[in-house]
């Protein structure tokens, strides 16, 4: 029996991703989670709600976890600082049955993501570009 197409394709992302990747990957979890949240609030159901908001927390709290406090200096301190107070939004949504903290929470995923998209463009032009350095050396 062939498994699930959409978990077998996201494995093989998972897998051949690299570390900006991933992060990438975890936004997009955490976006579509608060966007299902958004649509289950609009729908009344609860138990799906809470569902798709406890994922969201989760993606959040594993990119806490990922996050190298030694070494990241502000910038690990202020994406800390900004993923705790995500994680508040989402559970005040949860409580409240409010859309305006999802609403919140999805807009500064996303822009998360669009800068994180840009550093893995910028990742793999410059690698690009050092492949083709190379090879010119080569010749």
């Amino acid at each position: 029996m062939p498994g699930n197409p959409y978990a077998l394709s996201l494995e093989a992302k998972v897998m051949s991703a690299d570390p900006v990747e991933l992060v990438c990957l975890l936004y997009r979890g955490a976006i579509d989670a608060v966007d299902q949240a958004q649509q289950e609030l609009r729908t009344g159901n609860i138990e799906a709600r809470g569902r798709a908001i406890t994922k969201a927390m989760d993606i959040l709290s594993e990119l806490i976890q990922s996050l190298d406090r030694r070494h990241g200096g502000e910038f690990a301190r202020t994406l800390l600082e900004l993923y705790d107070y995500m994680q508040k939004l989402l559970h005040a949504a949860h409580r409240d049955q409010s859309g305006r903290p999802l609403e919140e929470t999805a807009r500064l995923l996303n822009t998360l993501l669009q800068g994180w998209e840009a550093c893995a463009r910028a990742r793999k032009s410059s690698s690009a570009g050092d492949s083709s350095e190379e090879l010119a050396l080569m010749a």
